[in-house]
C-alpha cells in the first residue's frame, strides 16, 4: 500500500482488484477524484457507473467492464420477464453514468450524494470489483484489524 501525506492510497492486490482505503474530499464544485491507481485498474475508463448501495448508506462506483458483465446476464433473460424488467427500471432510475474528466474527477448528482450523506470528506474503499463511497461518520477508520469481521468475510467469500 502506498502512502501520500499519511493517507492510504489505492493499492492493487492483483489485476483488476480494487482494494485499499483512500480518504478524500469533494472539491467546491462537488467533484471527487478517483485515485489514478484505481483508474488504471479499471482500464482508464471515460466514465464509471454510480448507484446507491441497496444494503448500506453508501454509493458504489462500478467500472464499465464490470457493469457490462452484469448486464449481459440480464440480456439473456426474456425481454418480457417482469421481474427483470422491474429490476432494470429501478436500477436505471437510481444509477448514473459519471464521466471522468482529464484529472480523473467525477461529478455525482446531488440526490446520490445526499443518499450517502456525502458533503465534504469522502471515504473511498476498494471492494474488489467496485469502489464504495462513504461519509467519514458512517465508516470511521478502524484503529486495529477486526479479526472476527475478517474471518466472517473470508468464510463468506470461501477464501
Amino acid at each position: 500500500m502506498a502512502f501520500a501525506g499519511g493517507q492510504s492510497v489505492a493499492a492493487a492486490a492483483g489485476p483488476g482488484l480494487l482494494v485499499g482505503r483512500f480518504d478524500h474530499a469533494l472539491d467546491p464544485k462537488k467533484r471527487l477524484t478517483v485515485p489514478s491507481g484505481w483508474r488504471d485498474l479499471m482500464g482508464s475508463p471515460a466514465y464509471v457507473y454510480v448507484f446507491p448501495d441497496p444494503n448500506e448508506r453508501c454509493l458504489n462506483l462500478i467500472p464499465p467492464a464490470e457493469m457490462e458483465g452484469r448486464l449481459e446476464k440480464l440480456r439473456q433473460r426474456s425481454l418480457f420477464d417482469k421481474r427483470a424488467g422491474e429490476a432494470l427500471r429501478v436500477f436505471g432510475e437510481n444509477a448514473e453514468q459519471a464521466v471522468l474528466d482529464v484529472q480523473g474527477r467525477i461529478r455525482i448528482r446531488d440526490r446520490l450524494l445526499a443518499f450517502a450523506g456525502l458533503s465534504g470528506k469522502v471515504v473511498m474503499i476498494g471492494a474488489m470489483n467496485r469502489v464504495q463511497l462513504w461519509s467519514p461518520e458512517s465508516r470511521p477508520e478502524a484503529e486495529t484489524v477486526d479479526q472476527a469481521a475478517l474471518a466472517a468475510a473470508c468464510e463468506t467469500l470461501e477464501f
